[in-house]
């Protein structure tokens, strides 16, 4: 357990991707701690601007995709 932590979970260099935008910057907050390095999202959230500050501040770029697959 403590080697995984150590590593991040195998997490360091990876891509965090969703169907979904991302409301709030706490799911990429998520990601970045782990160290993922990139997001891929379809974008359109109310608060896309405190995603992107979130991900600019870590050095994570992120792509929006404009696509969204998420349905209710």
């Amino acid at each position: 357990m403590e080697q995984t932590r150590a590593e991040k979970g195998g997490l360091p260099g990876c891509a965090m991707v969703s169907d979904a935008f991302f409301p709030f910057r706490d799911g990429a907050e998520v990601g970045i701690r782990e160290g993922i390095t990139s997001i891929v999202q379809p974008g359109g959230a109310i608060r896309d601007w405190d995603v992107i500050d979130c991900c600019n501040a870590a050095g994570v770029a992120m792509v929006f995709t404009g696509q969204r697959s998420f349905r209710h």
